[in-house]
């Protein structure tokens, strides 16, 4: 588990996400399903298919509602298409402030919470979101798990040591003891009592162990962490709240760490491709696009302006060098390798030159009494002394 620095962008504070996969026939109708439930509900303010986003790639469904009394949430699901294995599904919410742990999962608004609904797999492995996932016996299969389900960043993955046998209180998911938006983010995986030794060698790959009793939250590379950081010395298996692992839960998503791979294509199709709104937004957005036209024009009608001043100054050029009786230059062939220069910069290149040949062709000035005497003179002397005997 390396803590170095990352290029890729961190995931807002504001922003709630999951991925999963669904076993099963199709979703969609258990989705809008339970939609149309959450709003006669009160739970969910409205509901939407978008009918330009239905592709063969995605089926997306888009859901608001309100927390903390007036903080709007807007969630996007998008669903793949149906396989052999399942459907996938990418689950984003952003609130207008930064997300509260306490807040509902915005996963309940679109799947139903029935515990044989088997919508909450980890796509990786396939293993339950709201289950005790038992790490298997070999070592290279504890190994391979762990890295399968840990890379990609969706999931929070979490060891849990048992100090010794559990009773019926202790066997029971810790998902369902976490804050609500923790609850279908978080996988667990179970090491019975004997496999202490084992999983903490296949937990060198992360460079982290487990405590005797305790947890350990694993994680890709997150700057300004340590590999010890998210390691729980206790967790009680007793059925009451696990404070330690909340706390270290709550520090992890506080940070916060790399979004998880290919979420910025959802979390830009969230904010940029939103069709669910309000009468409000609606007229809000009408008359940002009308700014946003306005503007357009007034710099089109500058930019107009400026080509007729230049165009007027490229007639003026064109009619002194006319007036002028100048012959053109010949054209200059421009070098392929350089770039072609705009219809305009040529006009303007050609009357420059145009306006110095027509100078440099003007004729000379003659003297002040008008009647060219030196010339003459000089042809005269050249008459009367006959050609030069030298010459030839």
């Amino acid at each position: 588990m390396s803590s170095s620095a990352t290029d890729r962008p961190t995931v807002p504070t504001t922003l709630w996400l999951a991925r999963g996969r669904r076993s099963g026939p199709e979703a969609e109708p258990v989705v809008r399903q339970t939609l149309l439930r959450r709003k006669n509900d009160g739970l969910i303010d409205d509901h939407l298919e978008p009918p330009e986003a239905r592709t063969q790639a995605e089926h997306v469904f888009e859901a608001r509602w309100r927390v903390a009394g007036e903080v709007t949430v807007r969630a996007r699901l998008s669903l793949s298409p149906a396989t052999e294995q399942g459907q996938e599904w990418v689950l984003l919410a952003e609130a207008e402030r930064a997300w509260d742990l306490e807040w509902p999962s915005p996963a309940t608004m679109f799947w139903p919470e029935e515990p044989d609904a088997e919508w909450d797999r980890e796509p990786a492995r396939g293993l339950r979101l709201r289950e005790v996932n038992r790490l298997p016996e070999e070592d290279k299969e504890i190994r391979r798990l762990l890295r399968d389900c840990v890379d990609g960043g969706w999931a929070l993955n979490v060891v849990v040591h048992e100090a010794m046998t559990p009773d019926e209180h202790g066997r029971q998911p810790l998902s369902r003891l976490l804050p609500p938006s923790l609850r279908h983010r978080v996988v667990e995986h179970r090491a019975a009592p004997e496999q202490l030794r084992v999983v903490n060698r296949a937990l060198r790959q992360f460079g982290v162990e487990v405590p005797r009793g305790g947890a350990v939250l694993l994680h890709g590379p997150l700057p300004g962490a340590d590999a010890a950081d998210f390691a729980v010395r206790s967790v009680f298996l007793d059925g009451s709240r696990p404070i330690e692992l909340v706390d270290a839960l709550a520090r992890f998503t506080a940070l916060p760490p790399p979004l998880p791979d290919g979420a910025d294509r959802y979390l830009t199709a969230l904010r940029e491709d939103w069709r669910l709104m309000t009468l409000e937004e609606e007229l809000a957005r009408e008359r940002a696009l009308v700014a946003m036209y306005s503007e357009a024009l007034e710099a089109m009608t500058e930019s107009r302006d400026l080509y007729r001043e230049a165009a007027d100054r490229a007639h003026e050029a064109l009619t002194a060098y006319r007036e002028s009786g100048a012959a053109p230059a010949a054209p200059v062939t421009r070098p392929p390798e350089q770039p072609a220069a705009s219809p305009f910069q040529q006009l303007t290149r050609g009357l420059e030159r145009f306006r110095t040949t027509a100078k440099s062709r003007r004729p000379k000035a003659v003297s002040e009494n008008g009647t060219g005497q030196e010339s003459e003179a000089a042809d005269g002397d050249e008459k009367a002394n006959g050609p030069d005997p030298s010459a030839g």
